[in-house]
């Protein structure tokens, strides 16, 4: 399994949710333009790729590369989870954005992803602030 920082089209992250549990993290709304913006702008940008260079694991991730590091999305093939890799990709953002001794990680985890993120380390905050305007009608990548 290779990890690298790369920067994907926003044709294969879609046809990358389509093999994941992300697929229905999105809103519907201008999805393909916002998903264009994601792939082109995240601070930190993580591949997990099989020797045959298929994708099986993603991580973006925005950082200020001092104290904090947001994981905006991680997800892994279902055929391949289970075997370590959202655990690689989450070592290597950390490291990339400045390591534990200095970076402390945030994300908005899925109710059905609670579980990785425990064993990983982290745990429910209760300080965190949010303003959300957001029209979200809930989809499923497909």
């Amino acid at each position: 399994m290779n990890i690298q920082e790369e920067r994907i089209t926003a044709e294969e992250y879609i046809d990358f949710l389509k093999r994941t549990d992300l697929g229905s993290q999105y809103p519907k709304e201008r999805f393909e333009e916002r998903i264009e913006r994601l792939v082109k702008h995240a601070d930190i940008s993580l591949t997990a790729r099989e020797g045959n260079g298929a994708l099986v694991g993603v991580l973006f991730g925005i950082t200020d590369f001092a104290y904090w590091l947001f994981i905006t999305d991680l997800g892994v093939d279902r055929r391949y989870t289970g075997q370590g890799i959202g655990k690689k990709l989450m070592q290597a953002a950390h490291q990339i954005a400045g390591g534990e001794k200095d970076i402390i990680l945030y994300t908005c985890a899925n109710e059905n992803a609670v579980g990785f993120y425990e064993k990983f380390g982290m745990a429910k905050a209760d300080d965190v602030m949010v303003k959300n305007h957001v029209e979200w009608t809930g989809f499923t990548v497909k």
